[in-house]
């Protein structure tokens, strides 16, 4: 049987592919689960520092949480039928760390979104850093259109990435919008065509990461403290991370290395 979660090391860049294209790549219970400890692969493992994740085809990302199986389980409408509905229920643990609803992703994630981004898979893209979308992709959060709102982030997350009037009327209407309006307002980076998505994401990726790791820990460490916070407490947030960073080898070989013309051999401390 085909896994229907894929994780591929490339390097320094983990590719993750939600692989269940015949179901436009809506989230099973065992897909949240493998998702979740996907990341848990990501943030542990030094050799890696950047993730892009994809949808398999060229349909959709993601359609989000699969109406017959997770939201009927998460409903209490279906009872739990194996390990992996009974992971899924037993806690909230594996769910929110699927889209990371708590802490942030210390390593870059990119959204190479190949197709429609809707529900639970347009809140895993707005907890990615960097988003390259098909030219054909339409976002939405359809949940209150089934008497349900969307929990994986994005009554948060999205009235800070869209003026207030765009986010509530997606929220409200459940709706879809055109990819070219969720660039104009930023939260798509590229628009491209769908067979160039990937590619443009492993290349942004490739350049991430070739940079220092420190300074890229850092600069996700520090960027996600001060959302929302006084600036005061940013800047000294900011201060600190300029001190452990100055402090590193990697900061006495990124300098070096460009005045020698060669190569940085970047450690990560």
């Amino acid at each position: 049987m085909t896994e229907p979660l894929l994780f591929e090391a490339r390097g320094a860049i983990a590719l993750i592919t939600l692989n269940r294209p015949e179901r436009h790549n809506a989230l099973t219970p065992e897909m949240v689960c493998r998702l979740a400890d996907a990341f848990d692969r990501l943030e542990t493992d030094p050799a890696l520092r950047v993730a892009v994740i994809t949808g398999a085809g060229r349909k959709s990302f993601c359609s989000g949480g699969d109406l017959e199986l997770t939201l009927p389980l998460l409903s209490g409408a279906r009872a739990p039928q194996d390990d992996w509905d009974r992971r899924l229920v037993a806690s909230h643990d594996a769910l929110f760390r699927s889209n990371f609803k708590g802490d942030a992703a210390q390593k870059p994630l990119i959204a190479a979104l190949n197709g429609h981004c809707l529900a639970g898979g347009f809140e895993l893209m707005l907890a990615s850093d960097i988003r390259v979308a098909s030219d054909l992709a339409l976002f939405g959060l359809p949940e209150v259109r089934h008497a349900l709102i969307p929990f994986a982030g994005a009554l948060v997350r999205l009235p800070q990435q869209l003026p207030h009037a765009l986010a509530m009327e997606m929220l409200l209407t459940g709706g879809q919008m055109p990819v070219g309006r969720m660039a104009a307002h930023g939260l798509v980076n590229h628009v491209v065509p769908v067979e160039a998505v990937l590619d443009k994401a492993l290349a942004i990726a490739d350049r991430i990461a070739r940079n220092g790791p420190l300074a890229i820990a850092e600069i996700k460490r520090v960027t996600a403290f001060a959302r929302g916070r006084p600036q005061s407490e940013g800047f000294a947030a900011e201060t600190d991370s300029m001190d452990r960073v100055m402090a590193s080898q990697d900061a006495r070989e990124g300098p070096a290395a460009f005045m020698q013309k060669r190569d940085p051999r970047y450690l990560g401390r």
